[in-house]
């Protein structure tokens, strides 16, 4: 992909987390569950054993939509165009 020692795993699932949350609104549990984090809370990883199933499929349908918009520029504003802060 020509992103060798530009980028790594880790930051394409912290873009993926990050654009999932604030620009999709999808809610945490059901991203960090996707992402195979376990619970925050003490013991939560232990005793929450919720896959989420319903609302991960749900949003890895919208993340491949989005990601299909972007790809054909939809919702997306060129540097060129972009007006200046006055």
């Amino acid at each position: 992909m020509g992103y060798k020692g530009v980028h790594c795993w880790h930051g394409y699932r912290a873009t993926g987390r990050t654009t999932l949350r604030q620009v999709l609104k999808f809610e945490t549990d059901a991203i960090e569950a996707q992402l195979a984090h376990k619970g925050q809370i003490t013991h939560g990883g232990a005793y929450d054993r919720g896959t989420h199933i319903e609302e991960r499929t749900d949003m890895l349908q919208v993340w491949a939509d989005y990601l299909d918009k972007l790809r054909t520029g939809a919702d997306v504003i060129p540097p060129t165009t972009a007006r200046k802060a006055a």
